[in-house]
């Protein structure tokens, strides 16, 4: 089966520190795959360089058979590649229905202004009010994003990242900083627009109980380099992933 992404001897240092150290990887269209990991283990620092966020140092990264690794982030989102962020990324000012509005405006005119006669556009505004539905969002619609509860923003981070179209979306720690509830809720979410909008997740997480509700495919990372990398029954009974990441003493 052709990878729908692919990194081979990825690599990226910052001064004498390797975040990524010589990674091979390959993703598989329609496989939901969680990269776990201690502390800096260079978890975001890979998002980044698939993304286009960080360039590497050397190696290279193919999506859909073409190289990208130079290609700066706006044009892997134009070609299926998009991402969330640790850190909320959202413009608080902006109406939800705004935020949205961005990334499909974005894809259907980019050589144009944003909100550019933006009343005319009632097909952009009927693509933005279906995803704000489908993430639970379309009563909300009018509000200034950032009166949003923490939850409902990370929600919205979610529908700005699938607005895109992306064939392929990278959630770095989409349940941070949530409750046991919303977790519950950004579980369902991810899953159910999965299947309905044919969407490869892979997500960077801390929290185990995600991690393991929601991957198919769990790979490991540490020291800049991948550990493990299996389905979840496989990775928790590995001896090495529950010395490093676990702290468990591996004789025990």
């Amino acid at each position: 089966m052709t990878a729908l992404l692919r990194a081979e001897a990825l690599r990226k240092t910052f001064g004498a520190l390797a975040a990524v150290d010589g990674v091979d990887l390959a993703l598989q269209e329609g496989v939901l795959a969680a990269i776990i990991g201690p502390n800096g283990a260079g978890k975001t620092t890979l998002i980044n360089l698939l993304s286009g966020a960080v360039v590497p140092d050397a190696g290279r990264v193919l999506f859909r058979g073409q190289e990208i690794t130079r290609l700066p982030a706006h044009v892997r989102v134009r070609m299926g590649l998009a991402r969330s962020f640790q850190v909320m990324n959202i413009f608080p000012r902006l109406s939800v229905r705004e935020n949205v509005l961005l990334p499909v405006l974005a894809r259907r005119r980019p050589a144009l202004a944003p909100f550019a006669r933006l009343e005319a556009d009632g097909a952009a505004l009927a693509e933005a009010d279906a995803v704000l539905a489908a993430v639970g969002l379309l009563p909300e619609a009018d509000r200034e994003a950032g009166t949003l509860a923490h939850g409902d923003q990370r929600r919205l981070e979610l529908a700005i990242a699938v607005a895109s179209r992306p064939v392929l979306c990278f959630l770095d720690e989409p349940s941070s900083g949530m409750t046991p509830p919303e977790r519950a809720v950004v579980l369902d979410l991810v899953r159910r627009l999965a299947q309905e909008r044919r969407t490869t997740f892979v997500i960077v997480e801390h929290d185990m109980d995600v991690v393991f509700a929601l991957a198919a495919r769990v790979i490991v990372m540490n020291r800049g380099r991948i550990l493990a990398d299996g389905p979840p029954d496989a990775i928790r009974a590995d001896p090495q992933v529950r010395a490093v990441y676990l702290g468990e003493d591996e004789a025990s």
